[in-house]
């Protein structure tokens, strides 16, 4: 599973990446979402590389993203025991919105800002595919 974080504005880009953003559900900065590993998804990714950032997301940090953010509908917190049903119907292939959670999770700034430059790909800057260390800058979001 991937977790997908928006990081940069989309003023003044091309209609198309508009629109992918659009499909993404990625609307705000700082937003983020969970998408499975299929090549269609990872072309939108690709497309819109200048402006987010991904990577696979481990079992814990997906358990606190859900506690902390996670939200049902009329904006209600998760309990523990309805986080791990989540994480297995998520293993399972379901989506979160089939299991009644919002699709979007709100996270703020990381707490001591970025490192590097935000408008650089990964290894130099915040942008891009991240793998593994996604869950740094995550962990320092939730």
């Amino acid at each position: 599973m991937l977790a997908v974080i928006r990081l940069r504005s989309i003023i003044h880009s091309k209609p198309a990446l508009r629109e992918t953003m659009k499909l993404l559900r990625l609307n705000r900065i700082h937003h983020c979402i969970l998408l499975a590993e299929t090549p269609s998804n990872i072309g939108m990714l690709r497309m819109a590389n200048n402006y987010i950032t991904w990577g696979a997301i481990s079992d814990e940090l997906l358990k606190m993203l859900l506690l902390k953010r996670g939200r049902k509908a009329g904006d209600k917190r998760l309990t523990e025991s309805e986080v791990s049903e989540i994480i297995t119907a998520l293993k399972a292939g379901k989506k979160l919105s089939d299991i009644g959670i919002k699709p979007v999770f709100r996270l703020t700034p990381p707490s001591g800002g970025f490192y590097k430059e935000k408008k650089q790909a990964f290894p130099n800057g915040e942008l891009g595919n991240r793998k593994e260390k996604i869950n740094d800058l995550l962990e320092r979001m939730i």
